[in-house]
């Protein structure tokens, strides 16, 4: 198993760290990035290819004529449109889920139905079809406060609401005002809970289930968790309150997990998300991914010591479990720089000027584009710098001293990841 040639399918952050952490393997010669962003096609090996995620027939040709060993696909739109069916059709060997299992991710009133088959401990919830009943149902449970559109909506089609105004607003942006388009005509009303998240992956090769490290991402906006859901600002790795969590999530989450994989109560292969939140004592799942986070693929990989390839080619042929993973003892801190105006709108065509960043730190770009001559904007979430170092604070210090590198008009991005941390609510 050499000389490999790669294909890393998208073009957002989470891309770049895959392409730049499989580029780094000694057993791949090339990697391409389809479509890539601006700065995928600036790593060693990667080369970008200007194909769309949802054009499966150009990218199984493209995949044919590079005579490629091994396809990852990144982002949730074309594993719920079935591009791991398609392409494993054609004969390639594809990382990711087949359609029918990303519907963990594509549909969370399926998810609910899992985690409840599975008896893995998860928020009460109910699914509608229209405002007025889900209406009704909050107004009479004053617990159920979580608006979730059942379809994809690019992590922003959940509303954490305190009152049942709020609920209403986001039953009229599902139903009405067609936010999320044919993603909000089902819903789902669930009981808010209150604690703090975590982000753990597993990866599954359909029999075998691999945990990897776990990050804390942060979702909202503004600082101090404030303002409306986005993608991901930033993220931060190891998280104190997994370790304290461990037994129990082992317990009560991944093993059910593993033992109905095991039974055939459940299929899955490639890398399954799972967020928690932690409510008095417990762990709950909030929601399963069908992929790498954005930002926490970013967080974690500079943290894996290992070579990633020999894991990713193990999920495809079944031999997970002759595979182990190394992590580096230290700390690493993702900050995501956006436009002012994200997530309402994106940047589009503005400079980004970079200087020479710490040797520690890294650069990802995800809504970034290379004209003949500029690096321009080209998304909501433009990019990401992650600070690693051997302490919490001087991971911190080194990504707020390195985004302090990168300048477009209108950049902006939160002042205060890894608060929890940073505020003494938990102790490294």
């Amino acid at each position: 198993m050499k000389n490999l040639k790669v294909m890393v399918i998208g073009g957002g952050g989470r891309e770049h760290a895959l392409a730049w952490k499989i580029g780094a393997s000694p057993l791949v010669d090339k990697v391409f990035c389809a479509p890539g962003n601006g700065g995928t096609g600036l790593e060693p090996k990667v080369e970008n290819l200007p194909i769309s995620v949802e054009a499966f027939q150009d990218l199984a040709d493209a995949a044919e004529k590079k005579e490629i060993d091994l396809v990852v696909v990144g982002p949730d739109n074309p594993l719920a449109d079935g591009i791991v069916d398609f392409l494993e059709s054609k004969g390639l060997k594809v990382f990711g889920p087949t359609g029918e299992q990303a519907r963990l991710e594509s549909s969370k009133s399926h998810a609910k139905a899992v985690m409840k088959s599975l008896g893995i401990p998860t928020a009460s919830a109910e699914v509608f079809e229209d405002k007025e009943s889900a209406l009704e149902y909050a107004r009479k449970n004053a617990r159920a406060r979580v608006v979730k559109a059942d379809g994809l909506a690019y992590g922003k089609g959940v509303f954490v609401c305190s009152e049942l105004s709020g609920v209403e607003e986001a039953l009229d942006q599902c139903f009405f005002e067609k936010t999320f388009g044919e993603s909000g005509n089902k819903v789902i009303i669930e009981d808010r809970l209150e604690g703090e998240e975590l982000s753990i992956f597993l990866l599954s090769d359909g029999k075998n289930l691999l945990t990897l490290a776990p990050s804390q991402d942060h979702k909202r906006r503004y600082e101090k968790d404030s303002g409306p859901n986005t993608g991901g600002m930033g993220a931060y790795s190891p998280v104190p309150l997994y370790e304290s969590q461990k037994e129990k999530i082992d317990e009560t989450i991944i093993q059910p997990l593993a033992d109905a994989l095991k039974e055939g109560r459940f299929s899955y292969k490639g890398v399954l998300f799972i967020g928690i939140l932690v409510d008095n004592d417990i762990p709950y799942v909030l929601e399963f991914n069908a992929r790498f986070g954005d930002p926490e693929a970013q967080t974690i990989l500079p943290r894996l010591k290992s070579d990633i390839v020999p894991a990713l080619i193990a999920c495809t042929e079944g031999t997970l479990d002759q595979i182990s993973l190394d992590w580096e003892d230290s700390f690493s801190l993702c900050v995501v720089a956006c436009g002012d105006s994200y997530p309402q709108s994106s940047s589009r065509d503005k400079e980004i000027a970079i200087g020479q960043l710490s040797e520690e730190a890294k650069l990802f770009h995800a809504g970034t584009k290379k004209t003949s001559d500029k690096l321009l904007t080209n998304g909501g979430r433009v990019l990401a710098v992650v600070g690693t170092g051997d302490s919490f604070e001087t991971a911190s210090e080194s990504a707020y001293r390195n985004i302090e590198k990168v300048n477009f008009e209108g950049m902006d991005y939160r002042k205060d990841i890894g608060w929890r941390v940073r505020s003494k609510c938990q102790s490294i």
